[in-house]
C-alpha cells in the first residue's frame, strides 16, 4: 500500500474507541452467526500483563508493551496480516506491576504514531520505522503528576493536531503532530492533576470543544484557543477511567467508578457564554459504569454497569435501565463495540467473546467463543476490514469476524 503523510483511510481504527471516538465501526457484511468451532484466529502474539489495546492503520497495528525481563518499556508495530513484528521502540524503564503494567491506546495516522508510556512521557514516532520523531516529558514539562495505577489516558487525533491532558501547569494542550509545537495550553491555575480519562470531541452551540473529566467535575474546553467554556463540578472518587459522553443537543452523561454517583448535564450556549445545568443524578448503587465509556445508539446508552457488577446494560436518556443480561451473561470489567448493528462484548473475567443484537428492547445473543482466557480480560478491542483485535494479560490476537476468503 502507498503510505500517505497524516492520513487514515475509512475502514481503519486509529484511535481509542475508533476513528469518531465514539466505540462504533462503520463496517458491514459481519458474520451474525459464527461457523462451527467460532471465527478463524488469523494471529496470535504474546504480550505482557496489561490493558494496552491497540490502533490499527493500513496493514499495521500498534500497541503498548513492556519487557519485563529487560525493564524497556515499548511501542509495537505487527502486520495486520500475519502478526509478524515490523518494529518496536524501546526505552529503559522500571515499571512495577501494579494491576497490570501496560495501559492505553496509541493515535496513529499513516505518518505518526502517538504514545503515552505509563510514567507520562508522550512519544511521537515514525509510523514507517518507530524511530521517535519528538517527545513531551509532562512531569519535566509542565509539572505533572503521575496517576496512582500510571497513566491511562489515550490521545486524541483532531485534525493536524493531537491532543492530550498534562495537569499541572497546564489542563490539556494541543500540539502539531508533525513538530510536536505547541498550539495553545488550557489554563489550570488550580493546578488540577491528570486524570486517566481521555479527552473527547463535541460540537456544542456550534462551537467545537473537547470534554476532560477530572476528579471534580467536567470541563468544556475551546478547541480553537484552549479556553475554558465551562465547568461542571461533580465529585468522583480514587480513579477517572470514564470519559464524558455526548448524546447529541449539548446534552453529556458522566459515569465512573469507586460508588461515584453520574449526571446527565446540560450546556447551552448564552450569548457569548456557556450554561450548564444538571437534568439528573443517578446514584451510584442504582447504576454505574466503571471502567469503559458507554455507547450512544438509537438514542440508547449501552454499557457494562457495577450494580450486579457485570451485567451489560441498555439506558434510556433519563438513565433508566431497559434491560439487563442478568440471567443470561455477565462480564465483569469487559470492553465492547458496536458494529453492523451488532455489540462484540468480552467477559472481562473469563475471556469469552459474545456478540449480541444491537437493540433497544431485550438482551439478544447471537454467537460467542471462548477466543481468550484468564483474568482481567479490560482492554479495549478494535475492528478494522473484518478483523477484530483483541487481548487478555498474556496474548493478543485477531480474528476474522467477516468471513473473509
Amino acid at each position: 500500500m502507498v503510505w500517505m503523510a497524516g492520513s487514515t483511510s475509512a475502514g481503519d481504527w486509529p484511535q481509542f474507541r475508533g476513528p469518531a471516538r465514539d466505540g462504533i465501526s462503520t463496517e458491514t457484511g459481519l458474520l451474525r452467526q459464527w461457523p462451527e468451532g467460532g471465527p478463524k484466529v488469523l494471529w496470535s502474539v504474546d504480550v505482557c500483563q496489561g490493558y494496552a489495546g491497540s490502533a490499527i492503520v493500513g496493514e499495521r497495528v500498534f500497541f503498548n508493551d513492556y519487557d519485563e525481563k529487560n525493564k524497556e518499556w515499548l511501542a509495537r508495530c505487527l502486520d495486520f496480516k500475519t502478526g509478524s513484528e515490523v518494529w518496536r521502540y524501546k526505552e529503559a524503564k522500571l515499571i512495577r506491576a501494579n494491576h497490570g503494567i501496560t495501559r492505553t491506546v496509541p493515535a496513529a495516522d499513516e505518518k505518526h504514531v502517538f504514545s503515552f508510556d505509563p510514567k507520562c512521557v508522550f512519544h511521537c514516532l515514525d509510523a514507517l520505522t518507530g524511530k521517535e520523531i519528538w517527545r513531551k516529558e509532562l512531569v519535566q514539562e509542565y509539572k505533572a503528576t503521575i496517576p496512582a495505577w500510571y497513566n491511562g489516558q489515550c490521545p486524541l487525533l483532531d485534525g493536524d493536531r493531537v491532543i492530550i491532558a498534562t495537569g499541572g501547569t497546564a489542563l490539556l494542550v494541543a500540539l502539531e503532530k508533525a513538530s510536536g509545537k505547541v498550539v495553545w495550553e488550557a489554563p489550570n491555575p488550580d493546578k488540577i492533576p491528570m486524570s486517566h480519562s481521555s479527552v473527547m470531541l463535541a460540537e456544542i452551540g456550534g462551537m467545537k470543544q473537547y470534554l476532560y473529566m477530572t476528579l471534580g467535575g467536567c470541563f468544556g474546553i475551546s478547541a480553537q484557543d484552549g479556553r475554558q467554556l465551562w465547568f461542571f463540578p461533580w465529585k468522583f472518587n480514587i480513579a477517572v477511567p470514564t470519559s464524558a459522553l455526548h448524546v447529541g443537543d449539548g446534552k453529556i452523561f458522566l459515569t465512573s467508578c469507586y460508588e461515584a454517583d453520574g449526571a446527565m448535564i446540560q450546556v447551552k450556549k448564552d450569548g457569548d457564554k456557556f450554561t450548564v445545568e444538571q437534568l439528573f443524578k443517578m446514584a451510584a448503587n442504582d447504576w454505574n459504569s466503571e471502567v469503559h465509556t458507554p455507547i450512544l445508539f438509537q438514542n440508547h446508552m449501552f454499557a457494562v454497569g457495577k450494580k450486579q457488577r457485570g451485567l451489560f446494560t441498555c439506558l434510556d436518556m433519563d438513565g433508566k435501565q431497559v434491560w439487563t443480561s442478568e440471567a443470561k451473561a455477565s462480564f465483569g470489567l469487559g470492553s465492547y463495540l458496536l458494529a453492523d448493528g451488532m455489540f462484540f462484548v468480552l467477559e472481562g473475567d473469563t475471556g469469552m467473546l459474545r456478540v449480541l443484537e444491537a437493540n433497544t428492547k431485550e438482551y439478544r445473543e447471537l454467537a460467542k467463543i471462548q477466543v481468550l482466557s484468564g483474568h482481567d480480560v479490560w482492554a479495549p478491542m478494535a475492528l478494522s476490514n473484518g478483523k477484530l483485535v483483541l487481548r487478555d494479560m498474556t496474548k493478543m490476537v485477531c480474528i476474522d469476524v467477516k468471513g473473509s476468503k
